[in-house]
């Protein structure tokens, strides 16, 4: 081997180091992360070993961190940069998203997740774009699900933002940006406004409650993104057939109203609802006895307990939440079930402090994931590749007639 050639991978040579598949190689190189060059032959192309080389220090090791568990091994598993999450809590880009959640707001947890460097998406003149119809729409809809309402604009957003096509990334955190705030104002039955969205949710939500604001802040920071679960996969299978931002989102959206995923936190506040009148000890006795769940408990990858809930628990504590619903609820609960308490019902206990509207909670579960559904749909069209898995075939084994399968009537 010449020494010039030892500088360089060959694609396949590149993508075995990494672990990865041909298209997340050239998805590195279309972000700058390694460097390619035409090889001598013109052929093909080659790659910077060195780069190569450093990425793999810098990724995240494939073994599961410790203290975690996964849904299904066989699960599809997809190589991103976004997030990530630990025993200390979800990592946004590096970041740990409780401690970001300190000071941070939404929108500078969208810049850092949509990994934005030369443009301001949030800029005051980043206004989104309202047709007519959108209008329209929206003031049909002002008694309808914030959710629902928000599907409805927008499946007409997309006709009237003159960008939604864009394929440039910084274009595409502008699009999301507008994305953002219109659905924001949207669920809130608004006006789209430049102002920190969690100021506008606190006015439109909580106009007599100081801490409101701040609570609502971090709340929102803390669940910009949680790596892949069902609503971001879906955002990313449907982003990978080459859909805009928009419609993406929505796709994140219809996910997200399924009571497995979204609704566990109307149910969590069902509960704390159950025991505003009654003492915790025998609630919990009785139905714990009856084998019944605690919606906002245990969790499918926290295996010592959900970071968020902790932080935004301490949070309410502090604003003077009643410690019946911050301490003593999830102790109680540990102790007669041993699981812990998680971001579903600390959300509850937010709602419930801060006496929201029924189904405040999903709303502000969509409105922050969102952030992480734009990162996620980016990535994937930044990618190109189409998600395809295959299917386990379980069903009768190859080889009837189909005349036998035929049901005939007698």
């Amino acid at each position: 081997m010449k020494k010039t050639d030892a500088l360089y991978l060959s694609a396949r040579e590149a993508a075995a180091e990494l672990a990865i598949s041909p298209a997340t190689l050239y998805a590195y190189v279309s972000r700058g992360l390694i460097r390619s060059e035409p090889s001598p032959d013109s052929r093909s192309h080659r790659y910077r070993a060195e780069d190569v080389r450093d990425l793999k220090e810098r990724r995240v090791p494939s073994p599961e961190p410790k203290g975690l568990r996964s849904f299904d091994p066989d699960l599809p598993v997809l190589d991103s940069s976004i997030s990530t999450i630990t025993e200390n809590g979800p990592i946004y880009r590096g970041v740990n998203c409780v401690e970001l959640a300190e000071k941070g707001t939404l929108e500078h947890t969208a810049t850092l997740l949509w990994d934005v460097t030369g443009v301001d998406p949030f800029a005051a003149d980043n206004c989104p774009h309202i047709s007519e119809e959108m209008r329209a729409v929206a003031e049909a809809a002002r008694r309808a699900a914030p959710i629902d309402r928000a599907i409805a604009v927008l499946v007409l957003a997309t006709s009237a933002d003159p960008g939604a096509f864009t394929r440039a990334h910084d274009g595409r955190a502008m699009v999301g940006a507008r994305m953002l705030r219109l659905m924001v104002a949207t669920m809130l039955n608004g006006v789209p406004s430049a102002e920190p969205l969690h100021l506008q949710i606190a006015r439109a939500w909580a106009p007599d409650n100081k801490s409101a604001a701040d609570i609502i802040r971090r709340a929102l920071v803390l669940l910009a993104d949680h790596e892949l679960n069902a609503s971001t996969f879906t955002v990313r299978c449907a982003a990978s057939t080459g859909l805009n931002l928009y419609d993406a989102i929505i796709a994140g959206l219809v996910a997200l109203k399924g009571p497995k995923h979204g609704g566990a936190g109307v149910l969590a506040s069902r509960l704390v609802k159950t025991l505003v009148d009654h003492d915790v000890a025998p609630v919990i006795r009785e139905r714990v006895a009856l084998g019944e769940r605690f919606a906002g408990f245990g969790h499918g990858v926290y295996k010592h307990g959900d970071p968020r809930a902790l932080s935004l628990l301490n949070a309410l504590t502090r604003a003077g939440a009643p410690r019946k619903f911050t301490k003593e609820v999830p102790e109680r609960i540990a102790e007669a079930t041993g699981e812990l308490v998680n971001i579903d019902y600390a959300l509850a206990v937010m709602a419930h402090s801060l006496r929201l509207a029924p189904g405040s909670e999903l709303t502000l579960f969509a409105m922050a994931r969102a952030v992480g559904w734009i990162a996620h749909a980016s990535e994937q069209l930044q990618t190109g590749g189409l998600i395809r898995p295959r299917a386990r075939y379980v069903g009768p084994v190859p080889g009837r007639s189909a005349a036998s399968s035929v049901v005939r009537e007698s």
